[in-house]
């Protein structure tokens, strides 16, 4: 009779302990730095870097009284949700319909319209700063929630509507057809049959859609003048200024903040995210 040795039997737990060490030690320095993010947050100062001297509240001061020169928290805070709220909405309700349209109808351009979508997902907005700049001016939307909200959703549409097309693809004809013969027209399936079935893929754009309008940075801080419309990622930015005088401890605190909210809204829907993939749902 064969002797089973140690590692045969316990050949799949040395595996698992040697994949958690090598992902705990890439992540280190990601953790590292969100510790060390928490510790200056509550502190005065850190001796050697990383040492608290005395735990404070003053770095979050902004919480309860204003900071000479920037805007009222709260209201920056709600423009930053109205921004994410927004950018989610507009994206759901195009790509909902757009990867239904890529789907299900079989028009000419069809293939090159999908090999165009994936084309504008990879192109750089950066480059387009110009000409966004007199688009938003002459469309009077320049210095405008409703003009970034726009613009953020207008460049995210092509993936999602990527992303919805493939959830499509994974409900079978025969339920269209099916509802199509009881006397249903083609609106109605899709919104009585076939959008209950992709609320998966929804739940993913608007994840994904919220998450890139709370962290948009680039167009608040290019198309938006007025303090009173400003947001946190701007917010953030502006205290830190010139780093060689910035107040460390307000400046962490502030980041703290700002990371909160998507800290809660990935608690509240990770449960959700991993049960899907990117072209439907898993078995």
């Amino acid at each position: 009779m064969m002797k089973v040795t140690f590692w045969q039997k316990n050949s799949e737990k040395i595996r698992n302990l040697i994949i958690i060490v090598i992902l705990f030690l890439i992540t280190s320095p990601i953790l590292i730095g969100y510790v060390w993010l928490v510790l200056r947050s509550f502190s005065e100062d850190l001796v050697n870097g990383f040492v608290p001297t005395k735990l404070t509240l003053k770095n979050w001061r902004f919480l309860w009284e204003e900071i000479k020169g920037y805007p009222n928290i709260w209201q920056t805070t709600l423009n930053t949700a109205l921004l994410a709220l927004g950018v989610m909405g507009v994206e759901v309700a195009i790509t909902s319909l757009g990867g239904y349209a890529l789907s299900r109808y079989d028009f000419p351009g069809r293939s090159s319209m999908m090999k165009f979508i994936l084309a504008l997902h990879a192109f750089p907005a950066i480059s387009l700063m110009t000409a966004v700049f007199y688009l938003l001016w002459t469309l009077k939307l320049l210095d405008t929630l409703w003009g970034v909200i726009l613009l953020k959703a207008s460049l995210e549409v092509p993936w999602g509507t990527w992303i919805m097309k493939g959830f499509y693809d994974g409900i079978p004809w025969e339920l269209e057809w099916a509802g199509l013969v009881d006397g249903y027209s083609r609106f109605q399936v899709w919104r009585r049959v076939l959008l209950p079935l992709v609320k998966p893929g929804i739940a993913v754009t608007a994840i994904f859609a919220f998450l890139s309008g709370w962290s948009e940075f680039v167009f608040v801080n290019t198309f938006i003048f007025s303090q009173n419309l400003w947001t946190l990622s701007k917010y953030v930015k502006g205290f830190i200024g010139d780093y060689r005088f910035a107040d460390y401890g307000l400046v962490t605190a502030v980041g703290l903040f700002y990371m909160i909210p998507t800290i809660i809204f990935f608690f509240f829907v990770s449960k959700h995210m991993i049960k899907l993939t990117i072209g439907g749902v898993k078995g």
